[in-house]
């Protein structure tokens, strides 16, 4: 293709690229030139995708006009590539210098030796003491149950693990009817539930439950394995040629803990787009606005946490899908940074950008899961060495102070109208109330990142799938997934080695911000969830504008292995939620909770009732 090569960027030397808030980087906000397309529409551009000389060419020209070439495939850099976003333990950066922050405050760590159990034990010295009644009543706002008051209530008396499965099922069954349809769920074994519930409820009438994570239900993300379910990545194909034979790692931990395993969630096909649609299993729907998506691609575990079925779900964030969803359907959404929970029994679908991730309704409960599933394995030999789990002492009046956080402004601002207001008004009440600083800086070439983002999870995702490819019918794919896969296919061996340069240069980037900045603040999407339309139910739907809007904010967290966390903080003018995010800095996992915590005290009076929730502690 020489005879029609792009135009390219020559990209600064990074110690000449000025951070500061006049600097003269020039932001671009993501060109997409693509209409949206579902329907035939979509089958028409999957015929032309598909058709070898013609859909080479149509190619080509798209990543032309979305500056794919400009930006990724011809620039010119200087940095080598780094291919896995795994950073030194704390107080040497990227660049091998040692750089000496300050100790993360108010924290302390896990032992190295503890198991999972031992671990949710040790958390529990970490958060603030119970308060008053599980009875709802006694609360003049709106809160979902926590795993503190699902053990306080079992403890107690008032429920038993068993008549919370009974009234679980009862739920899902309910939101699966005609008249609610909300496709909470791939797979879900009433059986199965009310066995494990069983033996949890025994357990606790013995007076010896696992821990606090005893009989709570969580759910999991059908990307992830969970016995005895199959993984099937949302499609109706995969789980044909890979059996689950063991739990994931992470799910593994939760069931030592006693966790009750409630089935596998929706999800966007192959994690493949950001709305959930998912033509397969159906759309989940927002439990705020049953007409609007609940994002993807880890749609269900969102919408399950926000309706009420579970304080928590696990998900899998490649591209923001754990955060993105959390933001659109009011709940918490935290990332760890790459390689702190073992993605062992995972679909391997993006080695070098997916992490499991937490959906919860609230930081707390966040934190709980997160002290039972982090810590490398023993058997790994990772190339980088984790530091110890840290966990954040979040005890009444503990503040940690002095933090600063990160602005840019014009990215920060590239939103839809109603969520630059409610960011803005969350920054000031932090600075008013906790004396927090905002920094602003200038991040460089961010539309770059998100272009060499989308090659390298394309790249790894044709590559993870190629074998499996030549087994199927294409009739068996989503239309949607179908032009996502050809796209994917399109990108050569040189266009993600750019890409991994482009990785290490914002990598380096990205370390010079944080020595100035505890966390980078942004939003957490660029517009609100927006409306299903009926002519994406059967296809899936090509909206790459909104897609970009979504994950506006995310890449950093995925592409270069930070870890990152979204709380809500309110609601637009059609009552749906926004949330707001903070990106820390590698392994600073417990100051963004500490954070995140800090800012849920000051949103949570405030938050409201989804349309569709159910009440686990009374009866359905």
């Amino acid at each position: 293709m020489g005879f029609f090569r792009s135009e390219s960027v020559i990209y600064k030397p990074v110690d000449q690229i000025d951070l500061g808030p006049e600097s003269d980087e020039v932001y671009i906000s993501p060109i997409v030139k693509a209409p949206r397309m579902a329907g035939i529409l979509v089958k028409l551009f999957v015929w032309i995708l598909e058709c070898r000389i013609v859909g080479m060419m149509f190619l080509y020209f798209l990543k032309k006009d979305n500056l794919i070439h400009k930006l990724v495939s011809y620039a010119e850099l200087e940095e080598s590539p780094v291919y896995v976003p795994l950073h030194p333990s704390e107080g040497i950066t990227f660049s091998g210098t040692l750089h000496l922050d300050p100790p993360e405050k108010e924290v302390q760590c896990i032992k190295s030796n503890s198991n999972p159990c031992e671990r949710v034990q040790e958390v529990l010295q970490c958060l603030p003491s119970s308060s008053g009644s599980i009875s709802s009543d006694t609360n003049p706002w709106f809160r979902r149950w926590t795993i503190m008051d699902y053990s306080e209530a079992y403890r107690s008396g008032v429920l038993t693990p068993s008549m919370v499965a009974e009234r679980f099922i009862r739920a899902v069954g309910q939101s699966s009817n005609t008249k609610c349809n909300m496709s909470f769920f791939i797979s879900c074994d009433a059986k199965n539930i009310l066995e494990q519930a069983a033996e949890s409820t025994l357990r606790h009438n013995k007076g010896k439950p696992l821990s606090v994570l005893d009989g709570v239900p969580i759910a999991i993300k059908d990307e992830i394995d969970c016995n005895p379910y199959p993984t099937t990545g949302g499609t109706k194909w995969l789980h044909k040629f890979r059996s689950c034979e063991n739990d994931a790692c992470c799910v593994e931990r939760l069931r030592s803990c006693g966790a009750l395993l409630v089935g596998k969630t929706n999800m966007h096909e192959l994690g493949a787009g950001t709305s959930g649609i998912n033509p397969h299993y159906g759309v989940t729907l927002n439990p705020y606005n049953t007409s609007r998506i609940a994002g993807g691609s880890s749609s269900g575990s969102a919408a399950v946490v926000s309706a009420g079925l579970c304080p928590v779900a696990l998900g899998v964030d490649g591209g923001g899908s754990v955060r993105m969803p959390a933001a659109l359907c009011g709940v918490v959404g935290f990332k760890p940074t790459f390689g702190r929970v073992p993605h062992t029994g995972v679909l391997p679908l993006n080695w070098t950008v997916g992490m499991v991730g937490i959906l919860s309704g609230t930081v707390e409960d966040a934190l709980i899961t997160y002290a039972a599933i982090s810590g490398q394995l023993l058997s790994d030999q990772p190339t980088v060495l984790a530091p110890k789990v840290k966990l954040p002492l979040l005890r009444p009046k503990t503040l940690i102070g002095d933090i600063k956080m990160a602005r840019y402004g014009k990215w920060f601002d590239d939103c839809h109208s109603d969520i630059k207001l409610c960011c803005s008004h969350a920054l000031d009440k932090l600075q008013k109330c906790y004396g927090w600083e905002t920094v602003e800086v200038t991040i460089p070439d961010i539309e770059t990142m998100r272009l060499a983002h989308y090659t390298t999870i394309g790249s790894e995702c044709t590559a993870a799938l190629h074998h499996l490819r030549q087994k199927l019918n294409s009739s068996e794919i989503g239309w949607d997934v179908r032009v996502a896969l050809s796209i994917y296919g399109a990108f050569s061996g040189m266009e993600y080695i750019q890409s991994q340069k482009i990785r290490h240069r914002q990598m380096l980037l990205h370390n010079k911000i944080f020595s100035k900045a505890d966390v980078i603040v942004t939003p957490t999407t660029g517009v609100t969830a927006y409306l299903i339309k009926d002519d994406a139910l059967k296809t899936g739907e090509l909206d790459y504008i909104n897609g970009a809007a979504l994950v506006r904010y995310q890449i950093a967290g995925n592409f270069l292995g930070l870890p990152a966390v979204t709380v809500p903080i309110g609601y637009d003018s059609e009552g749906l939620p926004i949330g707001l995010q903070f990106i820390g800095k590698p392994w600073a996992e417990a100051t963004l909770i500490h954070i995140a915590s800090a800012v849920q005290a000051l949103c949570i009076l405030d938050y409201r009732k989804p349309a569709v929730f159910y009440d686990l502690f009374k009866s359905i």
